[in-house]
């Protein structure tokens, strides 16, 4: 891009002093031209040519190749370079909006590790992670990158899993256990038998997702691509026919007068207002976003939330503020105490908000070496040997399913029901509190005619049903596990409009599967998790719900001026190539008039840029 950009400046330096010369330096001021427009434009002809060889002769390429080119056999070389000037333009504003997004998303994820350290002979050896062999076995000083999936053959340490789950709580690893890559080793030295090529890890495939996101065009970016290849040999036939049949059949004509009027004709047909204006439309409707702090992957979903019929999301951390507190314990042949010292060991090993929660309440040292046998239940809870006792914690489910007989506690928060050794042993009271913003989001979202509202959660029914009822959501499903609420958005999905989308919030490593599923998938970007980030289309980097209302309006904003400048250029363009093809207006003109539009639709496309951070 930097490249193209000083090629830019250059040519136009050249451009300017060739246009100031006076008339007396005629040979050195076309000299100048001619150096001018190859700087710019000789990648461009380079192209046309390649892809002339490989069978596609219509395109952008050809027709801006064909123009130019058209331009200097009648001698009008300002404006040959002029054109290709313009194009240019365009196209470093389009790499520009790329290269911003991808930037902007990787930095969010600086997960990429540097070096592997191998052990290779009895020695370390410091080598590329792309270097590094399944099998071999290398070693995780304090404080370094993870830099390749596997298993733990020797040590133990405490690892922060930040970049992958979002937890800021470090999770402790020993033999045998599973390591992902992007995880930092805080503590001890660890030594890892690769499971996973570096192209195959859990960090590389992140990467290449972000990479990929960012690259993703609009249906009215890919527009120009299809418009081009019917517009560009239509246009190539006519010119052909203008410059042979008139002179053949019409009395007096000459050929002369209709190439003139054929290369004219191919000199209008530039779809320059286009090729600048849509990109830019779109790179300053994700300029606006970011600046609101929006985080939109690419054009293509901002042309989708634009269309966004339903609004989903996940309750805990999105709706709410995922900050757990105890409010109450209720045990039973037992201490209040003595039942939270071993809820909170039981669940010392989880990340889980509710997790942090008991520890934070019981706010003593928690000595990991007396649990063991620790086993997390997917939407149930956690099963752990706590001092040679058989410790149960979760909801309802994980009672039921364990056969215990427990005292149901029918207070409106989140319960947790702890049983040991088979026995019930009482209930602990959690609360979430809603984001002040949840409410603003909700009635921003109606006010820009988004009805559908539903909610989704894991969490009891009692809870759900008081959320519900405080933020006016009128659909709600409680008690869903990760993969029914996979099941819950498609089954949605279904029931929306043709050409409608649905958009999904969440934020935790659990909602990633549901916002790869939907239409648009947005995540939480300041407290949600990286695995949510890198599956969402569009991320909240100020965890403001309100924000998605505003970026719909943006978006929404975006598209009209895409499609004003759309129906702007295709009609002056045509009303000028038919003035053309009748000798009704000379190159300068045509010129002029190609260039003017190109600069209304470029102001018009930065109108966008004016929408307010509010």
């Amino acid at each position: 891009m930097k490249k193209r950009f000083i090629k830019i400046i250059v040519s136009l330096i050249i451009f300017i002093v060739a246009n100031i010369l006076p008339s007396t330096f005629e040979i050195l001021k076309d000299g100048l031209l001619v150096i001018a427009y190859l700087i710019v434009g000789l990648d461009i002809l380079k192209k046309a040519f390649r892809n002339i060889t490989r069978g596609k002769v219509f395109d952008e390429n050809f027709l801006m190749a064909v123009s130019t080119i058209g331009a200097f056999c009648i001698g009008e070389f300002p404006e040959a370079v002029a054109v290709m000037l313009f194009y240019q333009v365009g196209e470093l504003f389009q790499s520009y909006a790329v290269d911003k997004s991808r930037k902007s998303i990787s930095s969010l994820m600086d997960i990429r590790p540097d070096y592997a350290n191998v052990l290779r002979n009895n020695e370390i050896e410091k080598v590329d992670p792309d270097d590094v062999n399944i099998g071999e076995t290398i070693v995780v000083k304090p404080g370094e990158k993870i830099p390749l999936d596997g298993i733990v053959i020797d040590g133990e340490s405490m690892i922060d899993t930040q970049a992958l789950t979002g937890e800021s709580v470090p999770r402790h690893v020993s033999l045998d256990e599973e390591v992902l890559s992007g995880c930092i080793n805080v503590d001890g030295v660890i030594k890892i038998k690769v499971e996973k090529e570096y192209d195959d890890s859990t960090v590389s495939k992140i990467l290449e997702l972000v990479e990929n996101a960012s690259n993703r065009k609009s249906k009215s970016e890919d527009f120009i691509t299809k418009f081009a290849r019917i517009y560009t040999p239509v246009v190539v036939i006519i010119a052909v026919i203008l410059a042979v049949i008139p002179p053949l059949i019409i009395n007096g004509a000459s050929f002369s007068d209709w190439i003139y009027r054929a290369l004219s004709f191919l000199v209008v047909s530039c779809p320059c207002a286009l090729v600048i204006s849509i990109p830019l439309s779109f790179f300053g409707g994700i300029g606006a976003s970011s600046r609101i702090g929006v985080l939109v992957k690419g054009s293509n979903y901002l042309e989708k939330i634009a269309n966004t019929e339903m609004v989903v999301c996940d309750k805990t951390g999105t709706l709410t503020e995922g900050v757990f507190e105890v409010v109450s314990i209720d045990a039973i042949g037992i201490s209040d105490e003595e039942l939270l010292r071993l809820a909170s060991h039981a669940e010392c090993f989880s990340n889980h908000p509710i997790s942090l929660s008991l520890k934070k309440a019981y706010g003593k040292f928690i000595n990991n070496e007396i649990v063991i046998k620790t086993q997390e239940v997917s939407g149930h809870g956690v099963i752990a040997t706590v001092d040679e006792k058989e410790v149960l914690v979760g909801n309802e489910k994980l009672m039921k399913e364990n056969n215990i007989k427990f005292k149901k506690n029918n207070l409106i928060g989140t319960i947790i029901y702890v049983a040991i050794d088979g026995e019930f042993a009482g209930s602990i009271l959690i609360s979430d509190k809603i984001k002040e913003d949840s409410y603003e989001a909700i009635a921003s979202l109606k006010k820009y005619g988004i009805d559908k509202f539903i909610m989704l959660t894991g969490d009891r029914e009692t809870i759900a049903s008081d959320v519900a009822n405080k933020l006016n959501i009128n659909e709600y499903y409680s008690e869903l596990l990760p993969d029914e609420k996979v099941s819950k958005v498609e089954e949605l999905m279904k029931s929306k409009k043709s050409g409608k989308n649905l958009l999904f919030v969440g934020d935790g490593i659990n909602d990633a599967p549901v916002l790869a599923v939907s239409d648009i998938g947005v995540a939480m970007g300041a407290l949600g998790s990286d695995a949510a980030i890198e599956a969402a289309d569009i991320v909240l980097m100020t965890d403001e719900m309100s924000k998605i209302a505003k970026t719909i309006h943006i978006a929404k904003k975006t598209l009209r001026i895409v499609k004003e400048n759309i129906i702007f250029a295709i009609a002056v363009k045509v009303a000028v190539l038919i003035l053309s093809a009748f000798g009704l207006s000379t190159m300068w003109e045509a010129v002029f008039a190609d260039v003017g539009v190109s600069i209304i639709a470029i102001l018009n496309a930065l109108r966008i840029l004016l929408i307010k951070n509010k």
